[in-house]
């Protein structure tokens, strides 16, 4: 892709949720959100296979219903109250809109489909962007209105995304599909929370959008996009293997790794709310997200590939230590301890 081309794409992703997240004003808010959508594509399709155009569309199009309905939706509102702010949105149409508008953005359950064929037609780096920056401004969208949104609906999609997510990813072979579902079931738990603890649903979005960009960053430095190629990469950078798995297990929600921190103070903060079937249930859930995790974690340190290799297993790779996987693939892991301070904050 030309650099001048990268470096415009790159600032108006900026510029988009820059604008979104700073915003009280609707119109503002909305058109945040397109320019967000608009610089997105060409990254998508910037590898001009036919899988690429295809998901540029269907991204397009999902997008573009999803900010048509964000405008009616503040229309309606303005129209019944005369408000532009987004902080005042008490039109019940207006709250249903937006809760629909919104999960359309964010790739919720019912209108998830979009989410992992987009991914699967991206490159792994472009994949990273739609897991994380580009759910970050319908995030602030969804804590800044939280107030007004209808608990049981939240709570159903949130239920069903998780159910979804982690059912969905079970019988999976592309590694960017896998990591969609996951997507898909962490955005349940942070939506089953947003009304109750805005800042909760907050913080699990920053170790989410932390544990995925450190998978994604270990798959595209081994260039691994399927089960069948993790397997081989073992032989090549162990450590960043063990790495990947260790990871894998943080997105399960295991203890004592980072992932388990917001999962188990969501738990915690349903059943002070009295929720305590939700939390059951979306806990009972996981499991499924963890099997696949560990399926994940075992292909890519456990299982040998099954062609017999004549070469020595090589334990350093003849290139500089990257800094930026170091960083975040700690973090990833070791936070956990952190909790007392970031509960004092929350």
């Amino acid at each position: 892709m030309n650099p001048h081309a990268k470096l415009i794409t790159s600032l108006s992703l900026l510029l988009g949720t820059t604008i979104t997240i700073s915003s009280n004003h609707w119109m503002m808010v909305w058109t945040g959100l397109e320019i967000n959508t608009l610089a997105i594509i060409p990254l998508i399709s910037k590898s001009h296979h036919p899988r690429a155009i295809e998901a540029a569309i269907k991204y397009f199009l999902v997008q573009a219903a999803a900010s048509t309905l964000v405008l009616f939706s503040s229309t309606i509102n303005a129209w019944h109250t005369g408000q532009w702010d987004l902080t005042q949105l008490t039109h019940p149409t207006s709250c249903l809109l937006l809760t629909a508008a919104i999960a359309m953005k964010l790739g919720l359950v019912p209108f998830h489909f979009w989410f992992p064929e987009v991914l699967q037609g991206s490159s792994l780096t472009t994949a990273l962007l739609l897991s994380t920056v580009m759910k970050f401004p319908p995030i602030t969208i969804l804590y800044m209105s939280s107030h007004s949104l209808n608990p049981t609906l939240l709570t159903t999609m949130a239920i069903a995304s998780a159910a979804l997510g982690g059912w969905m990813g079970l019988n999976q072979t592309q590694i960017r599909k896998i990591l969609a579902f996951s997507s898909i079931s962490h955005l349940g738990w942070m939506s089953i929370i947003i009304i109750y603890s805005p800042k909760l649903t907050l913080l699990t979005f920053y170790l989410y959008s932390l544990m995925t960009t450190t998978v994604f960053l270990i798959l595209n430095t081994t260039k691994t996009m399927k089960l069948s190629t993790i397997m081989i990469s073992w032989t090549k950078t162990p450590m960043l293997n063990a790495t990947l798995m260790l990871t894998l297990l943080s997105l399960a929600g295991l203890p004592p790794l980072t992932g388990f921190l917001p999962k188990w103070l969501i738990i915690h903060e349903l059943t002070k709310q009295e929720m305590t079937v939700a939390a059951t249930v979306i806990a009972m859930l996981s499991l499924l997200g963890l099997f696949f995790y560990l399926r994940l974690a075992y292909y890519s340190t456990i299982t040998l590939p099954p062609n017999s290799t004549n070469h020595m297993k090589q334990w350093h790779i003849n290139k500089l230590t990257n800094t930026p996987i170091a960083i975040v693939a700690s973090l990833s892991m070791l936070l956990l301890p952190l909790s007392p301070m970031i509960l004092i904050s929350i």
